[in-house]
């Protein structure tokens, strides 16, 4: 329950958005956050996770247990699966680092509600397009064409748009 007392349901999943944008400029990704211009319709977007790595010590004359210290974060590939259409953005991306011209991207995966009011936003920082897989096809089957890449990232931080509008107004002093 919340503070007004109203029940909170879980989000669904299947209403959300992806940007990505040129990490090399800081006017681009605040620009992009701005702008509701998103990538693509995608289908599905996997791999929003984080994992702390731990060290463990044996500590002498204690047994029962070995004690754990956190070390670094490890930030799992994110792929993005959508149908193929008419442009190319995805392949390009990936391509052009093939080619050795390829240029980092920063990205925001914004899930919303049912009246499409931005509620969570992961963002990603310093991608790489390192894994592009097109359609599989079937003469036999009636499918979708589906396009895949996997992103990996040097971060992943997740904000709420609450949040960042209170903290701005808070700053200015409303």
């Amino acid at each position: 329950m919340s503070a007004l007392g109203a029940l909170t349901d879980p989000l669904g999943a299947y209403n959300f958005i992806v940007n990505i944008v040129d990490s090399s400029s800081v006017l681009t990704v605040a620009l992009s956050a701005i702008s509701s211009v998103a990538l693509g319709g995608f289908t599905e977007c996997s791999g929003l996770e984080s994992r702390l790595e731990v060290e463990s010590y044996s500590e002498g004359g204690n047994n029962a247990t070995a004690l754990k210290f956190p070390t670094r974060i490890e930030y799992g590939p994110l792929t993005l699966k959508r149908g193929v259409g008419v442009g190319d953005s995805l392949w390009l991306w990936h391509n052009d680092f093939i080619w050795g011209r390829g240029k980092r991207r920063d990205g925001m995966i914004i899930l919303q509600n049912d009246d499409h009011i931005p509620l969570k936003i992961w963002i990603f920082h310093r991608g790489l397009p390192t894994k592009y897989s097109g359609p599989s096809l079937n003469a036999k089957e009636s499918q979708v064409a589906i396009e895949e890449l996997e992103i990996t990232h040097e971060g992943l931080a997740l904000v709420s748009p609450g949040t960042v509008v209170s903290s701005a107004l808070g700053t200015i002093g409303l």
